[in-house]
C-alpha cells in the first residue's frame, strides 16, 4: 500500500470536532476535500495528520491551537468609534463584517461588543486558541 506523503494530492473525509464534541466542520454530504500534502493549503497539523495515511484508513488525529489556526492574539481585536461605521450596516454581536487593510488586503472581522460609543471588532480566525480533533478517512492518493 502507498502511504500519502509530501505533494501527493489527496482526498479525504473528515469530521472536525471541539474539546466539548461539538462539530465544527464536516465534508459529510459532500465531495471529500482535495489538496496537496505539504503545500500550505491547509492547517499545519491536518497536513502532519494525513502524511503516512493509506487509502481507506481512517484514524483520529489532535491537533493543538499551535498547529491550528494560532492562539487569540489580542493585537487582532480592535475598537472602532462607532460613529465611523455606515448606518446600513448592520451591528450586533457575532455578525461578520469585512474591513481592508491600508494594503487593500480584505479582512474578515467579528463583531464581538457593540456600545453606544464603540464597536469592538476581532480579526482572529474564529477557531484561533482552540485545540481540534479530526476524524480521517484517505480516499484517494493521486
Amino acid at each position: 500500500m502507498t502511504a500519502a506523503k509530501s505533494g501527493d494530492k489527496v482526498r479525504i473525509h473528515y469530521t472536525g470536532t471541539l474539546s466539548d464534541g461539538s462539530t465544527f466542520d464536516s465534508s459529510e454530504g459532500r465531495e471529500p476535500l482535495e489538496f496537496t500534502l505539504g503545500s500550505g493549503q491547509v492547517i499545519p497539523g491536518f497536513d502532519t495528520g494525513v502524511s503516512g495515511m493509506t487509502v481507506g484508513e481512517k484514524k483520529t488525529i489532535e491537533i493543538p491551537c499551535e498547529e491550528a489556526y494560532g492562539p487569540v492574539q489580542d493585537g487582532a481585536r480592535q475598537d472602532v468609534p462607532r460613529a465611523q461605521i455606515p448606518a446600513e450596516i448592520p451591528l450586533e454581536v457575532g455578525i461578520q463584517l469585512q474591513m481592508q487593510s491600508p494594503e487593500g488586503q480584505v479582512i474578515p472581522v467579528t463583531v464581538v461588543e457593540v456600545t453606544e460609543e464603540k464597536v469592538t471588532l476581532d480579526a482572529n480566525h474564529a477557531l484561533a486558541g482552540k485545540d481540534l480533533t479530526f476524524a480521517l478517512e484517505l480516499v484517494s492518493i493521486g
